[in-house]
């Protein structure tokens, strides 16, 4: 099935203000779309949809008190819409909504939205790197940083989720929604992609008792690891406090910094994932701080060594 990925998340949040103001400050764009609900967009269109946690539009709310409401799937085009639905109608209810979309419930019992994507296609440049051996990127006089610089998410990267049952999560995304394991932390679960993106994972599940079920994290692409680092040093400079990072993981390659958020999720910005097709074969490794990153770095206010062996 031609599954893009996520193209939005929706929350029912508790402080539905601070969580305006945090998705703002995170860069993404407010775009009203109602009397109560507010999608915060990626330069792209994908993101997040917030409505306050007692809003009637919003799906159920799941067990746990994870703000997290449904996962909005973008597919190629109305032909992959049928072909869920005739999948997803042989064992469960699945609603057809006015816009073409499906509605239904996972086997953990996610809501999940399957549309034609949303996602507007981007035409931007990369970092450009400059190295000895290899053609300069950057020309002479053309600058890699600058004060002003811009570093926003370009695209609704993954959604990782802690789920009760890994092999059920894993039966339901792979056996009936083609995704494919593209590698397997041990002991927490599988980094998986759909049949229409060849990014590293869009889905990564964690094995968690039942009472945690929901949303851990999700994750928007930047420009590059330096896109990366100008946010999370402006969006920490605001006063928001990180989780982890910044670092680099081991699977999937992908720079990352995380940050706590009002929405009872992490917000990760990350950059140059790697990509893969069917010829990849899945690596295991044991989940642990080795398996989880190359390396990782800690933020701290700007100074400069003033000379000395104190400096140093």
């Amino acid at each position: 099935m031609n599954i893009v990925g996520p193209d939005h998340l929706v929350f029912g949040v508790e402080d539905l203000e601070g969580s305006k103001q945090y998705l703002e400050d995170f860069g993404l764009t407010p775009v009203q779309i109602d009397a109560t609900g507010w999608c915060f967009e990626a330069l792209d269109g994908t993101g997040v949809i917030i409505r306050h946690r007692d809003d009637p539009k919003l799906p159920p709310a799941l067990p746990t008190r994870n703000m997290l409401r449904q996962q909005v799937y973008g597919v190629a085009d109305a032909t992959v819409l049928d072909q869920i639905e005739a999948e997803m109608s042989r064992d469960r209810r699945v609603t057809r909504l006015a816009d073409g979309g499906l509605e239904f419930e996972d086997d953990l019992g996610f809501s999940l939205r399957f549309q034609v994507t949303i996602r507007r296609a981007l035409d931007m440049p990369a970092e450009k790197i400059n190295a000895p051996g290899a053609p300069a990127q950057r020309g002479p006089n053309e600058l890699g940083v600058t004060d002003d610089m811009p570093a926003l998410p370009r695209t609704l990267s993954h959604v990782v989720l802690f789920v009760p049952d890994i092999d059920k999560a894993v039966d339901f995304f792979v056996g009936r929604l083609g995704f494919v394991i593209t590698d397997i932390l041990q002991g927490a679960g599988p980094f998986l992609r759909p049949g229409g993106n060849d990014d590293h994972h869009t889905n990564f599940f964690i094995r968690t008792p039942a009472y945690m079920q929901g949303c851990e994290h999700l994750a928007f692409h930047m420009g590059g690891p330096t896109e990366l680092m100008v946010a999370g040093d402006r969006f920490t400079r605001k006063g928001y406090q990180t989780f982890w990072g910044p670092g680099r993981h081991r699977f999937g390659s992908n720079w990352f910094w995380y940050f706590n958020s009002p929405l009872g999720v992490h917000f990760e910005y990350d950059a140059d994932m790697d990509k893969h097709d069917d010829s990849w074969v899945a690596r295991e490794a044991p989940n642990g701080p080795e398996a989880s990153q190359m390396f990782l770095l800690q933020w701290r206010e700007k100074w400069a060594p003033m000379g000395g062996p104190e400096g140093k």
